[in-house]
């Protein structure tokens, strides 16, 4: 074989080899990214749920307790704009907002024992505390995920390959150092 077809040979072996990495480097990161996805959509699912809950919640203190207006608008507010969060920081805003708004509706609702011993505040009330358990699941496995993607983009050499093509880190779901504790929703 003559020289300049070998040279020729390496060079193109040399871009398949480039090319085949930079392609399985690209698939992984939007393998992970995918994943971020599923995970934030999953986490919305749990959101929503708590969110369809507020109505009913709010609905059975309003029978008890109806002159209590500051804490049932406070939970009405906060869910309306759970509700229209789009971002992952509006969502975390929106979510501390309503865990910090149900926190106190909770203490309203200890000052009636009718209320905390009615069926359908106990049956909400229940749906609602393993509705906050999903919501930490889903908020775990999504912050999972999010590390793993955002660790994934920072190593050699998926980082000049994430750079390449505009991959930014994700944002974490954080909670509010505030609400860290699940409200208490247990009456019996």
């Amino acid at each position: 074989m003559k020289k300049s077809t070998i040279i020729i040979i390496c060079i193109v072996a040399i871009f398949a080899i480039l090319g085949i990495a930079i392609g399985s480097s690209y698939n992984g990161i939007v393998t992970e990214q995918e994943k971020v996805k599923g995970a934030l959509s999953n986490l919305d699912v749990m959101l929503q749920r708590r969110a369809d809950l507020i109505p009913n919640l709010v609905s059975t203190v309003k029978g008890y307790a109806s002159h209590e207006t500051e804490a049932i608008e406070k939970v009405t507010s906060a869910r309306e704009r759970m509700t229209q969060a789009n971002t992952v920081s509006e969502k975390v805003n929106a979510n501390n907002e309503l865990a910090s708004s149900l926190r106190s509706l909770m203490v309203v609702v200890e000052n009636y024992p009718d209320l905390k011993a009615s069926a359908n505040f106990i049956q909400v009330s229940d749906e609602l505390a393993g509705t906050e358990n999903r919501i930490a699941v889903a908020r775990k496995d999504y912050n999972d995920a999010v590390q793993k993607f955002n660790t994934s983009i920072k190593k050699f050499p998926k980082s000049i390959i994430a750079g390449m093509f505009g991959f930014k880190e994700e944002q974490y779901f954080e909670a509010n150092p505030a609400n860290l504790e699940v409200p208490n929703v247990n009456f019996e």
